[in-house]
């Protein structure tokens, strides 16, 4: 089965999205920078790499072997799993880590040592969702499966009123089944479709890439702290638990708010596969914002944030997002086009929760959305 994309129109509005690029563009001449990244990426990288390893790398040593100090050790390991999945990984397997592409991919792969597999994610991620956001059977982020109603279009079911409680347990599943089943079922899925890429290898090859990639990660995470620690089986694996559930949660928090919300709009194409508007105006109307800044939140964050400018330039790093932003938002109000951008995390918060809600209603008796 062939996957058929749907198509953007060339034409825009009248041409914001080539002034928003000369814009963005003088930026970095203007101020003599590169838009890749920097040594604060560099300092970020070697920070979280730690948070996440050094925690292991204690109790492997013998030196934390108290119980609740080992479940501290795990807790703080999905913290930096989050960080690296944020701020690393992201930009890396997005080429805007370097300008380099071979110093991209090396780092892209840390990916593999928080249990996902590179390839997998940068389809779901960067061919399904950043190309389609918010449309239906298309962007994979918007259909988690039929626990989950994040679009209008999708299916409902009774059970589905009361996702705003109990999304938020799923929401810390998200690594732990990317760890497990999902990237198995995910690379099925996209070589049936076609989207493996060009490298030609059969699916038993991708398969047996795969199983090489989960060996090596439940060896150093799993087996290795059960094999050569003194500390009881029941809490590694409860804290393995604990560290992916602590990284799911902050992870699908995080992108959720960007794109389930009740600013953004769910367009769908017409009969022929073609949307209504230009790429460049659906990531404005699909996207949204929230607590932008530099601060410390910000930048355990990786800029996600700032969404709406990493979703218009993804192979820009995200530590030029804040002043990117400045310029997004001055070119879309000179077009009169959106530019949603909530002030706070924590209202951020609530309007999603309000949206998981409005999602969950029967739609029989519930208002149309904006689509």
């Amino acid at each position: 089965m062939t996957y058929r994309p749907v198509s953007f129109p060339v034409k825009d509005r009248p041409e914001f999205w080539r002034t928003l690029r000369k814009n963005v563009n003088q930026y970095f001449d203007d101020n003599n920078i590169s838009p890749y990244g920097d040594r604060r990426m560099y300092f970020k990288t070697l920070i979280m790499l730690s948070i996440y390893l050094v925690p292991l790398g204690l109790m492997l040593a013998g030196v934390v072997t108290n119980g609740w100090l080992v479940m501290l050790c795990w807790f703080i390991m999905g913290l930096g799993a989050a960080g690296i999945g944020m701020g690393v990984m992201h930009d890396a397997n997005h080429g805007a880590y370097s300008s380099d592409a071979n110093t991209n991919r090396l780092v892209g792969y840390v990916l593999n040592i928080l249990g996902g597999l590179a390839i997998n994610w940068k389809i779901q991620h960067n061919k399904q969702h950043h190309s389609y956001t918010n449309i239906h059977h298309h962007d994979g982020d918007i259909s988690p499966g039929f626990f989950l109603r994040f679009s209008p279009h999708s299916k409902w079911y009774p059970f589905h009123r009361f996702q705003h409680i109990y999304a938020w347990f799923l929401y810390g599943l998200q690594t732990l089944a990317w760890a497990t089943i999902k990237d198995f079922k995910k690379m099925t899925e996209y070589y049936k479709k076609g989207l493996m890429g060009k490298e030609g290898k059969k699916i038993y090859k991708w398969i047996g890439i795969l199983v090489v990639q989960k060996v090596f990660y439940f060896s150093i995470f799993l087996v290795a702290p059960i094999m050569l620690t003194d500390i009881p089986v029941y809490q590694i694996i409860l804290g393995w638990l604990l560290m992916h559930f602590t990284a799911g949660l902050i992870l699908s928090a995080i992108f959720q708010l960007a794109h389930v919300m009740p600013m953004a709009e769910y367009p769908l194409p017409d009969e022929s596969l073609s949307m209504r508007d230009s790429w460049a105006i659906h990531q404005l109307q699909t996207t949204t914002n929230f607590a932008p800044g530099k601060g410390l939140f910000g930048w355990f964050m990786g800029g996600l944030n700032h969404q709406v400018e990493h979703h218009l330039f993804p192979r820009i790093c995200h530590v030029h997002y804040p002043e990117i932003a400045k310029i997004v938002s001055q070119t879309a109000k000179d077009f009169n086009i959106p530019w949603h951008s909530i002030p706070t995390f924590g209202e951020a918060l609530v309007q999603h929760v309000k949206m998981l809600h409005y999602l969950g209603q029967n739609p029989a008796t519930n208002p149309q959305l904006k689509v």
